[in-house]
């Protein structure tokens, strides 16, 4: 049985997808998951990747998340997330994208779409062929101050090229990591956001700077 374990919606029953494939995060280890991240939650953007039943995501509304987006690419899972969406009544907080991960943070990139919380739960031999943490920094989706959650099996070690992780929690053959950016990468980006509230461009003027050296 899949439930909301906390927030408003606690004890909220949720459809599960009956497929082998779809691994429901452990009650236990989203309870830890959201243990750590409490303060960070309330108010925040987040972005369910790999969503199959959307219970991270709406875990994440009924703690307060101000928004949802979800990308999921298998069918069925998008009906799932669908009805618990509905049944949790939180359609006007959410936003359900049907497409492979890569091409739907490709989207949101476009969209100039950027988030607090990036929750990524792939399949486990999906991280021996694709790296969902690439495209995630290549594309500049996570926030100055923002984190990214990866689910992945104890035996695999997820790419530390391109975040910091400053955490992680062991359950069984579940690990959960967490990234953040780098002190110095963090610094840029908050001051490219201030620019970008000033109307300065901060694309133009890196390429200004590397045409005067």
């Amino acid at each position: 049985m899949l439930r909301i374990i906390g927030g408003e919606k606690k004890g909220q029953r949720l459809k599960m997808i009956n497929d082998p494939k779809i691994r429901p995060m452990p009650a236990k280890l989203r309870e830890a998951l959201f243990n750590i991240i409490q303060t960070k939650v309330i108010g925040a953007t987040c972005l369910d990747g790999f969503a199959g039943s959307g219970a991270i995501g709406l875990e994440a509304l009924s703690r307060g998340a101000a928004k949802v987006v979800f990308i999921e690419e298998y069918s069925p899972a998008i009906r799932i997330i669908r009805q618990n969406v509905e049944k949790c009544g939180f359609q006007d907080r959410t936003r359900i994208i049907q497409e492979e991960f890569n091409r739907g943070v490709i989207r949101l990139a476009k969209e100039k779409k950027s988030f607090d919380l990036i929750f990524i739960d792939p399949p486990y031999e999906l991280l021996k062929e694709r790296n969902p943490l690439k495209v995630i920094k290549k594309r500049g989706i996570l926030k100055p101050n923002g984190l990214v959650i990866l689910r992945h099996f104890n035996k695999i070690v997820p790419d530390l090229r391109f975040f910091e992780r400053f955490r992680l929690v062991r359950y069984g053959d579940d690990v959960i990591s967490f990234f953040r950016h780098r002190h110095e990468e963090k610094k840029e980006l908050n001051q490219g956001r201030e620019r970008e509230a000033e109307g300065v461009d901060p694309e133009k003027m890196r390429q200004e700077s590397k045409e005067i050296n």
